[in-house]
């Protein structure tokens, strides 16, 4: 699928032009790659691995929610929490997985905060 392009030298001397694209990390909407405007508020990172001439084939580096998405999320009178471990998957790659929490209110209550204990 076509998403952009990108801006590189040119081929001079021992520099070659698509070896400079390799490893280049490219920030996309997710609504873009879908084409489906519901999932603006996640950005996917992809990572340049290949060059094949006006091509690049990239491969998933990343994903994340926009500043505006994160900052509706957060209210008042609640807690945030967060947390993050690492995970191996069976065919050997490591993934970072970042989770974020709310504390919610529960219904027919009278209570203007909903915090969560510490332990």
């Amino acid at each position: 699928r076509i998403v952009g392009s990108t801006i590189v030298s040119k081929t001079t001397g021992n520099k070659i032009a698509s070896e400079n694209l390799k490893n280049r990390v490219f920030q996309v909407s997710l609504a873009d790659l879908k084409g489906n405007e519901e999932f603006a508020f996640r950005n996917v990172k992809l990572r340049a691995e290949e060059v094949q001439d006006r091509r690049v084939l990239t491969n998933f580096y990343g994903v994340q929610l926009t500043t505006d998405k994160l900052r509706s999320l957060v209210r008042k009178w609640q807690t945030l929490i967060e947390a993050h471990t690492d995970v191996k998957t069976q065919d050997g790659y490591t993934l970072r997985v970042f989770v974020i929490g709310f504390t919610s209110k529960r219904q027919n209550s009278a209570r203007k905060t909903y915090y969560a204990k510490s332990s």
